[in-house]
């Protein structure tokens, strides 16, 4: 599959034209809080607590269980009887571990917003969304089987056979890897991987977010590929920095005179500094942005315009807190994830 970004040269007729190839960002997975009315400063977080958009079909930031994407190999949604299942925990531990549901909710409980993203999502998609996860911290659990030096994969498997292999310093450096067993404060339901899954922040899905989990075993990377390494794609899977445009859509007609521009952007772990955006060939134009409490979810940003007539491109860039921009080179997903600009194409009229 190719990046939904669109090269420089494009023109604007094909760009309006191409919009369902082009992939707008279509049905939200989910959507814009709107900000405060008052300016910020340009490029600045807004700290007022943000007022409802009157605009219909957007969802809330924290994205619904109904409306999260899906994406995993079973033809059939496992039905996992919580009252037998187990998780067994084992290899390169000093003491091997078998817990069941009851062992996990008697265990100190935490609750983080996390943004998923899969490594499938062409630029500008909707194959992400942000939600809460409810469970316990996959490190403590570690901790207390002992993991040996030398430990580099953590290989977890499902109860339908897939695999996944997840870095262990990805788990054990501070970050809120979790067994999950709650979503937006409900029990897992069967296609989000109840009765536990795991959910690890920074890291796309085919490495962190293994659901019907029922076994972890620490282990190298030379012992073992999982499922999609197996497949020809990278084994560690940061996820990328985006920005993304929701509002207008790609190739909406729209008035001419005042117009928000408006989206999300992600910098996992690093978190984000600025939102960037471009009209046409212009110059880039700070957006003002709702900084997220941590690098672990998106943020949703908006730009104000006075709309002149005729065919234009709009393009969103980002920049992490380290002060590092997202990759402008336009690469397909595979087999690390796709990069390049989000831009969509629109038409002013009178």
């Amino acid at each position: 599959m190719l990046n939904s970004g669109v090269a420089p040269k494009a023109s604007r007729r094909q760009f309006i034209g191409g919009a369902v190839a082009l992939g707008s960002a279509g049905v939200l997975a989910a959507a814009f809080r709107s900000f405060n009315a008052t300016p910020a400063s340009t490029g600045s977080a807004l700290l007022a607590t943000p007022t409802t958009l009157p605009a219909p079909s957007l969802e809330p930031f924290i994205t619904p269980v109904k409306d999260f994407y899906r994406i995993d190999t079973a033809f059939e949604i496992p039905q996992v009887d919580a009252s037998t299942w187990t998780l067994r925990i084992h290899g390169m531990v000093d003491t091997e571990k078998r817990l069941t549901l009851d062992d996990i909710n008697s265990l100190p409980q935490v609750t983080n917003d996390i943004t998923m993203g899969c490594v499938s999502n062409e630029v500008g998609g909707n194959l992400i969304g942000t939600a809460q996860w409810g469970g316990v911290l996959l490190a403590d659990v570690l901790r207390s089987c002992g993991v040996q030096p030398g430990a580099q994969q953590l290989v977890s498997r499902s109860v339908d056979g897939w695999t996944c292999g997840t870095p262990v310093d990805a788990i054990m450096d501070g970050r809120p890897a979790m067994l999950v067993t709650t979503m937006n404060g409900e029990p897992l339901i069967p296609k989000h991987g109840f009765p536990v899954r795991i959910v690890v922040p920074g890291l796309f899905g085919y490495v962190s977010a293994t659901k019907w989990v029922n076994e972890i075993e620490l282990t190298t990377w030379n012992a073992f590929d999982a499922y999609w390494i197996d497949r020809g794609w990278a084994k560690e899977g940061p996820m990328l920095s985006s920005s993304r445009i929701d509002l207008p859509r790609n190739g909406a007609q729209i008035k001419t005179g005042p117009l928000m521009i408006a989206g999300f952007a992600w910098a996992p772990r690093a978190g984000v500094k600025s939102v960037d955006v471009r009209i046409d060939d212009g110059p880039w134009l700070p957006a003002q942005i709702e900084k997220s409490p941590t690098g672990d979810t998106w943020c949703q940003w908006k730009l104000n315009w006075t709309a002149t007539s005729g065919q234009h491109i709009f393009t969103t860039r980002v920049t992490d807190a380290k002060g590092v921009v997202q990759d402008e080179e336009i690469r397909p997903i595979e087999p690390s994830g796709a990069t390049g600009y989000h831009s969509i194409g629109v038409e002013c009229i009178y």
